[in-house]
């Protein structure tokens, strides 16, 4: 494992974080009372379409897992078609399983159906980037030494975290504090959006301090 991996990795992640960091601020400029709180929703699909631009861009740029052949236009047609497919099956999915957690089935479902968006956003698209539209992949990652390299683990670190900092964001919500952020689903997408965040800072410090023991077996 080399140190300037290591340190690409670092560097997207940093990007990816910055960017969630301006969608709080730059929007402000251009829509009026414009907040995280007030408009909530407005900023749940500015921060996805942000996530998702970096996301594509740093793939594109980066290349952590370089083809060893020259795909032709019409497989990265069908590469791309697969994933918005992949994409959305992980948004109806994402609402599905909020809902029988306890989310309103009618009330609310442009919000609850945004939350799974986000959630996707973090968990699915960095997926899809990075192992393509192949479920034999995500299952390889996502199983115990399935790792084989860093980038597959910055994926299993932020996307366990951004579903942890989801689940301990809807602790608030029934508690009779009555603060803005406890209306659904604000404190659950915040929730989400910190624990992306967190595994975004802590992928590459916990790669970095564990380089030595990581050995990485080949596909």
């Amino acid at each position: 494992m080399k140190d300037t991996d290591i340190k690409r990795l670092f560097y997207a992640h940093l990007f990816c974080v910055f960017s969630i960091i301006l969608t709080t601020f730059i929007p402000s400029l251009f829509l009026e009372e414009f907040s995280v709180l007030e408009t909530h929703l407005t900023w749940l699909c500015i921060c996805s379409i942000c996530v998702t631009i970096l996301n594509v861009a740093l793939y594109l740029l980066v290349k952590p897992n370089p083809s060893s052949k020259r795909s032709s236009i019409s497989h990265k047609i069908s590469r791309v078609l697969k994933s918005c497919v992949y994409f959305s099956i992980s948004c109806l999915l994402y609402h599905a399983i909020i809902v029988l957690y306890g989310a309103p089935l009618i009330e609310l479902m442009l919000e609850t159906f945004l939350f799974a968006v986000i959630l996707s956003t973090f968990t699915t698209l960095p997926c899809l980037c990075l192992l393509g539209p192949n479920i034999k992949a995500w299952l390889r990652v996502f199983t115990k030494n399935g790792a084989t390299s860093i980038w597959d683990n910055s994926l299993q670190i932020t996307t366990v975290s951004s579903v942890i900092g989801a689940w301990l964001g809807a602790f608030p919500i029934p508690l009779d504090w009555e603060r803005p952020w406890q209306v659904w689903p604000i404190s659950c997408t915040l929730g989400a959006t910190c624990g992306y965040v967190a595994g975004l800072l802590i992928s590459p410090v916990w790669i970095y301090r564990n380089r030595k023991q990581l050995t990485y077996k080949s596909r």
